[in-house]
Protein backbone atom coordinates (compact mmCIF):
# COMPACT_ATOMS: atom_id res chain seq x y z
CA UNK A 1 0.00 0.00 0.00
CA UNK A 2 1.14 3.47 -0.43
CA UNK A 3 1.12 5.76 2.26
CA UNK A 4 1.89 9.24 2.94
CA UNK A 5 3.69 10.94 6.40
CA UNK A 6 2.30 13.49 7.91
CA UNK A 7 4.87 15.87 7.20
CA UNK A 8 4.58 15.03 3.52
CA UNK A 9 0.76 15.39 3.72
CA UNK A 10 1.28 19.37 5.50
CA UNK A 11 3.57 20.32 3.05
CA UNK A 12 1.29 19.19 0.37
CA UNK A 13 -1.42 21.17 1.61
CA UNK A 14 0.74 24.21 1.65
CA UNK A 15 1.91 24.17 -1.49
CA UNK A 16 -2.28 23.14 -2.83
CA UNK A 17 -2.93 26.33 -0.83
CA UNK A 18 -0.38 28.23 -2.25
CA UNK A 19 -0.75 27.29 -5.61
CA UNK A 20 -4.89 28.45 -5.47
CA UNK A 21 -5.05 24.42 -5.98
CA UNK A 22 -7.13 22.97 -2.57
CA UNK A 23 -9.85 21.48 -4.73
CA UNK A 24 -7.14 19.17 -6.41
CA UNK A 25 -5.77 16.11 -5.56
CA UNK A 26 -2.23 14.71 -5.65
CA UNK A 27 -1.31 12.41 -8.39
CA UNK A 28 1.04 10.61 -8.19
CA UNK A 29 3.27 8.00 -10.92
CA UNK A 30 6.05 5.68 -11.13
CA UNK A 31 7.71 4.38 -14.16
CA UNK A 32 10.35 1.52 -14.44
CA UNK A 33 13.63 3.04 -16.65
CA UNK A 34 15.36 0.50 -18.80
CA UNK A 35 18.56 0.41 -16.16
CA UNK A 36 15.57 -1.43 -13.58
CA UNK A 37 15.56 1.97 -11.48
CA UNK A 38 12.02 3.57 -10.38
CA UNK A 39 11.51 7.44 -11.63
CA UNK A 40 8.73 9.28 -9.43
CA UNK A 41 6.70 11.88 -10.35
CA UNK A 42 3.69 14.20 -9.01
CA UNK A 43 1.63 17.20 -9.02
CA UNK A 44 -2.02 18.51 -8.51
CA UNK A 45 -4.58 16.98 -10.52
CA UNK A 46 -8.20 16.18 -11.21
CA UNK A 47 -10.11 12.72 -10.36
CA UNK A 48 -10.97 11.32 -13.97
CA UNK A 49 -14.42 9.91 -13.89
CA UNK A 50 -15.02 6.96 -11.69
CA UNK A 51 -11.38 7.12 -10.61
CA UNK A 52 -11.25 6.14 -6.58
CA UNK A 53 -8.89 7.98 -4.17
CA UNK A 54 -5.81 5.69 -3.66
CA UNK A 55 -5.33 7.24 0.01
CA UNK A 56 -6.71 9.90 1.97
CA UNK A 57 -4.94 10.81 4.66
CA UNK A 58 -4.85 14.40 6.83
CA UNK A 59 -6.70 16.10 4.23
CA UNK A 60 -5.00 15.13 1.40
CA UNK A 61 -6.35 13.19 -1.19
CA UNK A 62 -3.90 10.84 -3.48
CA UNK A 63 -4.92 9.51 -7.20
CA UNK A 64 -2.90 6.63 -8.65
CA UNK A 65 -3.08 5.34 -12.14
CA UNK A 66 -3.47 1.42 -12.17
CA UNK A 67 0.25 1.09 -14.26
CA UNK A 68 1.68 3.20 -11.43
CA UNK A 69 0.42 0.68 -8.15
CA UNK A 70 2.24 -2.15 -8.46
CA UNK A 71 5.64 -0.19 -8.81
CA UNK A 72 4.47 2.63 -5.26
CA UNK A 73 3.18 -0.78 -3.27
CA UNK A 74 4.67 -0.24 0.48
CA UNK A 75 6.06 3.04 -1.10
CA UNK A 76 5.69 5.94 1.60
CA UNK A 77 6.13 9.32 0.34
CA UNK A 78 8.13 11.71 3.20
CA UNK A 79 9.33 15.16 3.13
CA UNK A 80 12.59 15.54 4.61
CA UNK A 81 15.83 18.03 5.38
CA UNK A 82 17.99 16.33 2.83
CA UNK A 83 20.84 18.99 3.41
CA UNK A 84 21.09 21.88 5.69
CA UNK A 85 18.21 24.24 4.49
CA UNK A 86 17.23 22.06 1.65
CA UNK A 87 13.44 20.33 1.93
CA UNK A 88 11.88 18.01 -0.50
CA UNK A 89 10.07 15.11 -1.21
CA UNK A 90 11.48 11.47 -0.92
CA UNK A 91 10.07 8.05 -2.02
CA UNK A 92 10.87 5.59 0.37
CA UNK A 93 10.69 1.85 -0.17
CA UNK A 94 9.98 -0.38 2.73
CA UNK A 95 9.90 -3.86 0.73
CA UNK A 96 12.53 -4.94 -2.24
CA UNK A 97 10.86 -3.49 -5.48
CA UNK A 98 10.12 -6.22 -8.48
CA UNK A 99 12.25 -6.60 -10.96
CA UNK A 100 15.24 -4.32 -9.76
CA UNK A 101 16.78 -1.77 -7.87
CA UNK A 102 15.21 1.61 -6.51
CA UNK A 103 16.15 5.07 -8.51
CA UNK A 104 15.29 8.63 -8.15
CA UNK A 105 13.00 11.25 -10.45
CA UNK A 106 11.63 14.37 -10.78
CA UNK A 107 8.33 15.61 -9.18
CA UNK A 108 5.89 18.54 -10.36
CA UNK A 109 6.44 21.23 -7.96
CA UNK A 110 9.73 20.68 -5.96
CA UNK A 111 12.60 18.74 -5.67
CA UNK A 112 12.42 14.49 -4.71
CA UNK A 113 14.43 12.00 -4.75
CA UNK A 114 14.48 8.66 -3.23
CA UNK A 115 15.26 6.20 -0.79
CA UNK A 116 15.27 2.48 -0.10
Amino acid sequence: MFTLTGTAAERIRQAALEGGMQSLALRVAARRERDGSISYGMGFDEAQAGEQPALLRDGVTVLIAPASKPLLQDTELDFVEMEPGQYGFVFVQHAAPRRGGCGGGSCGGGSCGSAC
